[in-house]
This record gives structure tokens, sequence and C-alpha cells, in this order.
């Protein structure tokens, strides 16, 4: 079958020459794997990752969100059948989705929204997952409650922000801010849902006091944790809580002891990774967010779509994920 993969290791900078198309077999399903026939994918900084991070010659094929048709199940599987449509985001210990076919444990594998194009569905689970689990499960935010609260969401404009603005605004009463620092950018953030936007390339205390606020009680650090890290100390309430998603080279939490604040990673590999007890909270939360998108409560955050499913393409893809400078997320179909 048809495949893209990074070929070569080699520094970010210069390996996505070596993103290439290569000939792999099929695999069979076993156990509670599907085979998924790939339709659509989208592409995230984890794929970015990734390919910097690649050092071996043996391909890797990347890829961590999609749309497909179950081909055939293992015989474990009790969730799904053949040709249904699915949306999943995958394992990073597997391989990825940018092939025709691929291997999902059906634990982090949901029905796909029906009223989405499979293009405009695949730009959403991975971010989901990271919203979600983020928002819900190390922050502790209950829906519906947290009356009171404020959420500072920096990078709301990207794929995770996206999402995750339009979770908080919709499934609970707390006032969420985005931070964006371009005008289009700004628009978008507040087009999802977000109450105030402010300016991450400015002083965030300072753009806080512009809208009126002194304290925010949550931060979710979605980039450039490094540069913000002494700005949340300042704005953060005390016994108010920090959720980071990025890779920030050092954290120093002791200056978090005065205020009592907590700190909270969310990776959302970590469930499939180390096959949890409760990885199947994966597939749940794709679920239920399948039927939020059903009815109206949030929406696709599909960017561009780059076209088919090539090696062509999706370095593209990855050139413009480089810049920082992305709204919603990239997508591609068909091969």
């Amino acid at each position: 079958m048809k495949a893209i993969a990074i070929t070569h290791s080699g520094e970010q900078s210069d390996n996505l020459d070596y993103l290439l198309e290569i000939d792999i077999p099929v695999p069979i399903a076993t156990g509670r794997d599907l085979l998924i026939e790939v339709k659509a994918v989208a592409v995230n900084p984890a794929d970015v990752k990734v390919r910097a991070w690649h050092n071996t010659n043996t391909p890797r094929v990347l890829g961590w969100d999609a749309v497909g048709i179950v081909k055939s199940v293992g015989e474990n599987v009790t969730l799904f059948k053949t040709g249904d449509e699915v949306w999943y985001a995958g394992a990073l210990t597997r391989p990825g989705s940018n092939c025709e076919y691929q291997l999902v444990d059906e634990r982090i594998v949901a029905h796909k929204p029906t009223s989405l194009s499979r293009a405009s569905a695949a730009a959403m689970p991975l971010t989901s997952i990271t919203a979600w689990e983020l928002l819900f499960d190390r922050l502790a935010i209950e829906e519906g409650g947290n009356t009171g609260d404020t959420l500072l969401i920096v990078g709301a404009a990207g794929g995770v922000g996206s999402v995750l603005t339009q979770l908080a605004r919709q499934l609970t009463k707390m006032t969420v801010i985005g931070t964006a620092s371009r005008p289009e950018s700004q628009e978008w953030v507040k087009s999802v849902g977000a109450h105030e936007v402010i300016d991450h390339s400015k002083p965030l205390d300072e753009e806080l006091a512009r809208i009126g606020i002194n304290e925010v009680t949550h931060v979710a650090s979605l980039t450039n944790t490094d540069d913000h890290y002494h700005e949340y100390i300042k704005i953060i309430a005390a016994q108010g809580k920090l959720g980071i998603v990025d890779d920030p080279k050092f954290i120093d939490a002791v200056p978090l002891k005065g205020k009592c604040i907590s700190l909270h990673w969310e990776a959302m590999f970590a469930r499939s990774m180390f096959e949890t007890k409760d990885m199947i909270n994966q597939h749940l939360l794709l679920k239920r967010v399948a039927e939020l998108v059903d009815n109206g409560v949030i929406q696709t955050t599909q960017g561009d779509n780059y076209g088919h499913i090539t090696a062509e393409n999706l370095r593209r893809a990855h050139k413009k994920i480089e810049t920082g400078r992305m709204i919603g997320k990239i997508v591609l179909e068909n091969f």
C-alpha cells in the first residue's frame, strides 16, 4: 500500500525533503484492532516534532488525525463493525495515518460526526482529545460549573486552542479569555467563542488590565510556555491552576509554591502509549465531541485544505506549521 514516511534522520531544518512516498504491506487486524482505510487526515505540530526527532534511517509513517472506513476488525472488537465511518488520532507508538490502511485500537476510536465532511472531521480528533483532557481531566474543571472562574488560553487560534475555547465556552460557566497576536487570528478566536481576546506578544498582565482583569484562576499554556512562564506566576490567582501542553525546555516549579499554584501536564498520547486502564476514555470523549458537533454546539476547526494526501502536500503542511502562524488545522483527503 501507499504510505508517506520520514525516511532519513536529520535536523528539523534539513530532513523535510526525506518525507517521501514508500510502499509497505497492508497490515492485518487482530485483537482489539481495527483495519481502517484512511480517507482524510490533518497535520499537527506532533508530526513536525516526530519528523525532527527521527534519528534513524528506518522509515516511519507519520500522521495523528484521520477519518476512515473500517475494512476489517480483530477477533476481540466489540465497538465497531466493517463499513463504519470513524475518526481518531491514533497512537504515537504505532505507524500513523499517512498511509492507505492503518491499524488502530478500538478504544481510541469513535464514529465520525455525521454532519461533517471527512476532511472537516479529520481536523478535530487529536486536538479534541488534548483540549478535553486538559480542561476536564487535568485542570478538573466541571461541566456546567466553575462560575466566577477565569480561564486564560495562551495560543487560542491554533488547533488545540480552537477546540478548547469552544469547550470552555459551551460546557462551563467560566469567563474564557484567548490570546492571539494578529488581527486575523484574533477574529478567529472571537468566532469560536472567547469572551475576550488579548495579545500575547505584549505583557500579559497589562493586556489583562486593559480588559479590567487583574488575575485568572486557570491558565492553559498551549505554546511558548518558556516565554510566558514567569508572567503566569504573576497573573494566576492564589490556589490557581496552570496546565501545559507544549514542551518547555525547563520548568522551575519552586516559584509556584508561594501562591500554591498547581501544575498540570497534558500529553494525549499517554493513555495509548501506556495502555492505561482508562484508555477507553478517549473513545468516549471522541463520541461525546461527535455528538456536540452534530448538535451544533461546537464547530470544526478546519483551516486550509491542501488537497490529496501526497508527499509534496504534506511537506507544504509541515512548512506552514513550522512558521508558528496557524489558524485552525491543515487537512488533506484521498490518496
